[in-house]
C-alpha cells in the first residue's frame, strides 16, 4: 500500500482556526439523496468493485471539506422537464441533506434560488405562490421565506457557514419586477417584462437581513455567472455597491465551455481584486467534461486546450487551481453536480440525461481523477509528497512520533514524523 505523506501546513489548514485564511473545496451535491434512492452504486478509485458511501468518500479519500446545497421554494410546481433535470430540493429535502453534511463535519453553503425551479442569467421566475407584483410585498416574502428556512436549518443542527442570497443573479431575480442589467440599467424586455434595480436591491437586502438575524456568523455570498466580458461582472458589483447591498463574498460560476479559457477568468479576478480588495471570492460552480463536451462543441479552443477525456478534465482542474492559487482573495472552489452517476440505477434514472461534467464515470460507477486533484486547492497533494518549511507549527494533535515509534516533544526540526497515522515531512 502506498503510504501518504502530508504537508504539515496543509494538515494545519484542514482544521478550523489553524490558519488565518481557511480555504474550502468540495461540490454541490444537491442530488445525492436522489441517486441513493435510485440504487446507484458508487465505487472507489481502486481496482476492486467495493461500494463506498460518497459522503464519507469525498472527505476521507478526496479530502474535500465543503459542500453546497440548493433550495427551491416549491419544486413541485416546476415543469416535468426541469424535475427530470434535478429540480426537487424543497426545504424538507435540503434540510435533511444539510444535516447529513454538517454532521460529517463539512462546511455547508446554502444556495437560495428564490424560485420554484432553475435560475440562471437567462431565467428567474418568481415563485408561483408569491402572486403579488408589488415590490414591497415581494421583499417581505423574501425576508419571511429566508428567515423560515434558516430557522429550520438551525433548529436541525445544520447551520450554514455560507449563504447565497440568489443564484446567478447577473440580471436580477424575481422577474419581471426584479429584472435589470448588470451595469445599472432597469430591465425592459418584450418577453420578460419590466423591472428595476431598486426592486432587485430591495429583494437582496431582505434576504441578507434575514441571514444576519438568524445566522449572524454566516457569510453572505452574492453569486453571478462569469461572462465573456469580465467588465460586466465588475459592473454588476459596482451597481450593488451603489445600492448599499450588504454582502461578504463574491461568488462566481465558471464553466470554460460557456465562459471561455482561463484568460477570461484571470482578467475577471484581477479586476475584482483591484476594485474590491476587501472582498473574498469563491468559485461556487465549475465543471468540465471527461467524455462529452458540455456544449457539444469538440472543436472549440477550450476543447483543444483541455481534451474532453479523463486526462483533459484532470488537466483543466490542475490549471484552474494553479490560476486560483495566484489570487489570495480566492478562498473557495466548488464543483457542480460531481455526484451525477447512473451506474446500477433502477429502470427510472435519477435524471433524464447525464451531466457531462460529473466526477464519476456513468457506466462504471468509479470516480474520475479530477475528483482527487481538487484537494490541491487547499494545499494537499494527491500524489502524497509535498515540501514544507521547518517554521510551520500545528496544534491539531500533540501525539507525534519518530520512525522508531518513540514519542517526541518537538516536531519543528527537519525530519520525518508520524502524526495521526500519517507520515509528515518537515524540511
Amino acid at each position: 500500500m502506498k503510504k501518504t505523506f502530508l504537508l504539515l501546513f496543509a494538515l494545519a489548514a484542514f482544521c478550523a482556526g489553524a490558519s488565518a485564511q481557511k480555504k474550502y473545496v468540495g461540490g454541490d451535491i444537491s442530488l445525492l439523496p436522489t441517486y441513493e434512492e435510485h440504487g446507484v452504486r458508487y465505487l472507489g478509485h481502486g481496482g476492486n468493485d467495493e461500494q463506498v458511501k460518497p459522503l464519507d468518500y469525498f472527505g476521507d479519500s478526496a479530502h474535500w471539506n465543503a459542500m453546497r446545497v440548493r433550495l427551491f421554494v416549491d419544486p413541485s410546481k416546476a415543469s416535468e422537464s426541469d424535475k427530470g433535470e434535478g429540480v426537487r430540493q424543497d426545504l424538507s429535502y435540503a434540510t435533511a441533506l444539510a444535516k447529513r453534511i454538517t454532521t460529517k463535519g463539512y462546511s455547508l453553503m446554502l444556495d437560495f434560488h428564490y424560485s420554484d425551479t432553475w435560475t440562471d442569467p437567462g431565467k428567474h421566475s418568481t415563485p408561483s405562490a408569491w402572486t403579488s407584483s408589488d415590490a414591497n410585498v415581494l421583499a417581505d416574502s423574501v425576508y419571511a421565506y429566508t428567515k423560515k428556512c434558516l430557522q429550520k436549518l438551525v433548529a436541525e443542527g445544520a447551520t450554514p457557514e455560507f449563504i447565497q442570497v440568489g443564484n446567478e443573479v447577473n440580471y436580477g431575480m424575481l422577474w419581471p419586477t426584479g429584472y435589470c442589467y448588470p451595469g445599472g440599467g432597469d430591465g425592459n424586455d418584450s418577453k420578460i417584462g419590466k423591472g428595476t434595480w431598486n426592486n432587485f436591491a430591495a429583494y437582496l437586502k431582505a434576504g441578507v437581513r434575514a441571514c444576519r438575524e438568524v445566522c449572524p456568523e454566516a457569510k453572505v455570498v452574492l453569486h453571478v455567472a462569469l461572462h465573456n466580458a469580465p467588465n460586466d461582472v465588475v459592473a454588476f458589483y459596482n451597481t450593488v455597491q451603489k445600492h448599499d447591498v450588504d454582502y461578504d463574498i463574491i461568488g462566481l460560476s465558471y464553466y470554460p465551455d460557456y465562459h471561455g479559457t482561463l484568460s477570461v477568468l484571470t482578467t475577471t479576478l484581477d479586476s475584482l481584486e483591484s476594485a474590491y480588495p476587501d472582498k473574498k471570492i469563491m468559485i461556487v460552480e465549475t465543471g468540465y467534461g471527461a467524455q462529452w463536451a458540455m456544449n457539444g462543441d469538440y472543436s472549440s479552443t477550450v476543447s483543444k486546450t483541455w481534451p474532453v477525456t479523463e486526462a483533459g478534465q484532470k488537466q483543466f482542474t490542475d490549471d484552474l487551481i494553479t490560476e486560483l492559487n495566484k489570487h489570495s482573495s480566492v478562498t473557495g472552489l466548488y464543483w457542480w453536480l460531481p455526484e451525477d452517476n447512473e451506474f446500477w440505477a433502477d429502470k427510472k434514472p435519477a435524471r433524464t440525461s447525464w451531466w457531462n461534467g460529473s466526477l464519476y464515470t456513468q457506466n462504471t460507477g468509479k470516480p474520475l481523477d479530477a475528483m482527487f486533484e481538487l484537494q490541491r486547492f487547499i494545499g494537499l497533494d494527491p500524489t502524497g509528497v509535498t515540501v514544507v518549511s521547518n517554521d510551520v507549527r500545528t496544534k491539531t494533535d500533540d501525539k507525534w512520533y519518530n520512525l522508531q515509534g518513540q514519542r517526541v516533544s518537538r516536531h519543528d526540526v527537519k525530519g520525518i514524523y508520524i502524526n495521526n497515522g500519517r507520515k509528515v515531512i518537515v524540511k
